[in-house]
């Protein structure tokens, strides 16, 4: 199994490797977004309730993380009919 994901958009492709450390990444990006608009929205009144449900969002991007990372590192096997294991993935 490729440790690759290939999309092709017209004449070009999009690679990504190592999947779960892109999935990270994302996840990393993502709560740097809700916490930045969460703070510009706690300047004003009318918007600090929005504001709240950002810091909510972000607090909970941040506990997805730590699960990325058990996710990468921890993954089962398929056992095969003489009971060995068969590696079904080849991202780590």
């Amino acid at each position: 199994m490729s440790n690759e994901l290939t999309f092709t958009i017209g004449r070009e492709e999009l690679v990504i490797r190592q999947r779960w450390e892109v999935v990270s990444i994302v996840n990393d990006i993502l709560v740097a977004i809700w916490f930045i608009a969460g703070s510009i929205l706690f300047f004003g009144e009318s918007t600090t309730y929005a504001g709240t449900w950002l810091f909510l969002a972000g607090s909970v991007e941040l506990l997805i993380r730590p699960v990325i990372r058990l996710a990468r590192r921890v993954h089962l096997q398929r056992l095969s009919p003489t009971g060995t294991a068969v590696d079904t993935t080849n991202d780590y």
